[in-house]
């Protein structure tokens, strides 16, 4: 599923909407005990409404960021956890059915003394095979058949529609293959880079000398893989260039794709990948694959195996024994992350179920849990969004008419879905034992490479979800022109449904609005109403939206955020679009409340008050440095509290509601304030 924009990364997030929340009626939704009052609104709007609240609330051992996404999630995680301790724990659970599926696999996960046991031995059988790879073409068919079993390495692989012709489905490939996060901490020679770097090249031999090797081979072998991992490094393209479409699609016939990286005979590679009858692949780098057709004659067989090795046990030891899960979690969790102490170990399973049949405990989920008057009061909501889109878009004044028609046939053309899909995946030839975690995990990755397979040659399914409905997440795909919200986000403090008008619209209003808007963004704005790639906008108008893009990125490159590091903000433009857009919109709709066009007080707040401060308290959030450092590097989202501040700073109400002052270190001049959609 190739959807691009969420509301929020790096969560792996569930919640559900269990009867042991709260109610609206039993809390305060705006809680003044959460708030420093002591901080001027208009010098750090996001300290004001939330200082308290970030002072009352360190961040737990086993996390790398603590807010409201993680309060919501503790509050939830209880239910899920009793799902999946019911499934574990029901006799005589007929075979095939959800509940032994979810139930073994839960159980697995959990039986951590057969897991000790094991060791490394349920990857020998790969392992062993890697060892006896004897030339390159034996190489490229090991590649190719780890990822029909879910282990795919070196490069992405994956099939999603055509961004020209978006109701074919084709071949898409792209770069990967890196230890580290991201390109850039290859070669990045700040002080915190560098030091991740040096602990990456620490742990490269630990992990091999837990493979088996002796220090100094371990050593020579670690030395060996990381220039590989360089090589490749230097040829992928950085995450603010990958966020260009145009750049990514490149399509090429069989023929096309050979000449331009000999050796990596593309025939055999997508024979070895099970894919039949495709005459055409996208491969979103060829600079990347030419490199790894270089790599290949460049760089040794044997490193090349060491590096097959290395990756899949790196891969896969958070779900092997303790030495192999604690010295990954040592560097990826504690020296990358800053977390000081690993998640219980049923969060962790309860992830790993989701995230491999989360279809299956979706449907457990929403059996028993999920409300359809939620469902009915979220549409009603999209749909005033919308409306008040349509809106302002006749408002601009750096569009013309004809292109103002355009832009409002895409938004009326967008698909909504929320909760749950109406068609649930069938995993009725997944097989899930009650004895061996490692095998459960392949065999369903293996279960989702064939699933994404049937695809080709079929007309594209645009009902197919990509996120589980207990997700805390949002998303705009722009293949499908959708907006979806699973059921997990519509819940305190995005959504309530005994919350005043204010609440709700600042927040999930302003996530509708968020969403919309990324169909509208540097990158949704190149796709029609029909999903396609394809450039709608006259000159004119598209150097109309660049000049005010670029000042919204000029607005927070300026911010310093840690260290001497500056936000992003080409990185995040899209995001950073999103939320100037969410925000705007909801408040536009919501005064068109009965609540918006009132000035009643609740709490000793004004309507608008309450709006602005619901939007803050969604982002509240605490954040370790070393989780900040790498979501620099690597997340297309602004840190939590750019995300508050930035928006409302560009936002003439904020300023009226507050009675922000030019003297106020938030105040912008009305001719640096943007407004975009």
């Amino acid at each position: 599923m190739n959807f691009k924009h969420v509301i929020v990364a790096g969560f792996s997030a569930l919640a559900l909407m269990s009867g042991e929340n709260t109610n609206a009626q039993e809390r305060k939704l705006l809680d003044p005990a959460n708030m420093d009052m002591s901080v001027k609104p208009g010098d750090n709007f996001f300290m004001y409404a939330n200082g308290a609240w970030l002072t009352k609330n360190p961040i737990p051992a086993t996390e790398t960021r603590w807010g409201s996404f993680n309060e919501l999630l503790e509050n939830n995680y209880k239910a899920l956890h009793q799902l999946l301790d019911d499934a574990a724990n029901a006799k005589g659970a007929a075979k095939g059915s959800k509940q032994q599926k979810v139930g073994d696999f839960y159980r697995t996960g959990m039986d951590s003394a057969a897991i000790e046991k094991l060791g490394l031995a349920p990857l020998n059988g790969v392992l062993n095979r890697i060892k006896n790879i004897k030339d390159t073409k034996g190489l490229l068919a090991e590649i190719t058949l780890e990822h029909t079993q879910g282990i795919g390495t070196l490069f992405s692989f994956g099939i999603s529609p055509d961004d020209k012709n978006v109701s074919k489905e084709i071949c898409q490939f792209g770069q990967a293959g890196l230890g580290l996060p991201d390109r850039d901490y290859y070669f990045d020679k700040d002080a915190r880079t560098t030091k991740i770097r040096e602990a990456y090249q620490q742990y490269l031999p630990k992990m091999l000398m837990l493979m088996g090797e002796n220090a100094a081979t371990a050593t020579t072998d670690a030395q060996n893989i990381f220039n590989l991992e360089t090589a490749l490094a230097q040829a992928s393209l950085t995450r603010t260039e990958s966020r260009d479409p145009y750049k990514l699609y490149n399509k090429f016939n069989i023929a096309g794709i050979d000449k331009v990286t000999p050796g990596l005979e593309w025939k055999s590679l997508l024979a070895g990948l099970k894919v039949k009858g495709q005459d055409s692949v996208i491969v979103g780098m060829p600079d990347f694959f030419k490199e790894v057709a270089h790599q290949l004659t460049a760089t040794s067989l044997e490193t090349w195996k060491k590096y097959l090795e290395l990756h899949l046990v790196n891969s896969m030891s958070p779900f092997l024994s303790s030495n192999f899960d604690q010295a990954h979690f040592a560097f990826y969790g504690t020296t990358l992350r800053g977390q000081q102490a690993q998640r219980p170990r049923w969060k962790r399973v309860l992830q790993v179920v989701d995230g491999n049949i989360g279809e299956l405990l979706g449907q457990l989920y929403v059996d028993k849990y999920f409300k359809p008057s939620a469902k009915k009061r979220m549409l009603e909501l999209v749909n005033n969004l919308q409306t008040t889109y349509s809106d302002r878009i006749d408002h601009l004044d750096w569009m013309t008419a004809a292109t103002k028609t355009k832009a409002k046939a895409k938004l009326n053309a967008f698909m909504k879905k929320v909760g749950y899909t109406d068609k649930w995946k069938d995993y009725s030839s997944l097989t899930v034992v009650n004895n061996d975690y490692v095998k459960n995990i392949l065999s369903a990755s293996a279960w989702e490479y064939n699933y994404q397979l049937k695809k080709l040659g079929k007309p594209v399914d645009r009902t197919e979800w990509g996120m589980t409905p207990p997700t805390v997440n949002a998303y705009y795909n722009p293949a499908f022109n959708e907006i979806v919200f699973p059921a997990g986000i519509l819940q305190y403090p995005f959504f309530d449904e005994k919350a005043d008008d204010a609440v709700n619209y600042g927040g999930i209003g302003a996530v509708i609005g968020h969403e919309m808007t990324h169909g509208f963004d540097d990158q949704g704005r190149l796709y029609n109403a029909e999903g396609n790639l394809s450039n709608w906008w006259c000159p004119e108008h598209s150097t109309n939206f660049t000049l005010k893009a670029d000042m919204v990125v000029d607005q927070f490159n300026k911010i310093v955020v840690i260290d001497t590091n500056h936000a992003n903000g080409a990185l995040t433009e899209g995001e950073n679009l999103a939320d100037l857009g969410g925000i705007n919109i909801a408040y536009e709709a919501f005064k068109k409340t009965k609540e918006g066009k009132s000035n009643e007080k609740i709490d000793g707040f004004t309507p608008d008050q309450r709006f602005f401060l619901s939007w803050a308290q969604v982002w509240r959030a605490n954040t370790r440095p070393e989780e900040l450092a790498s979501r620099l590097k690597t997340d297309p989202h602004s840190p939590s509290e750019l995300r508050c501040n930035v928006p409302v700073s560009n936002v003439a109400a904020w300023y009226k509601a507050f009675d922000i002052k030019p003297t106020d270190k938030m105040y912008r001049p009305e001719n640096e304030r943007v407004r975009v959609w």
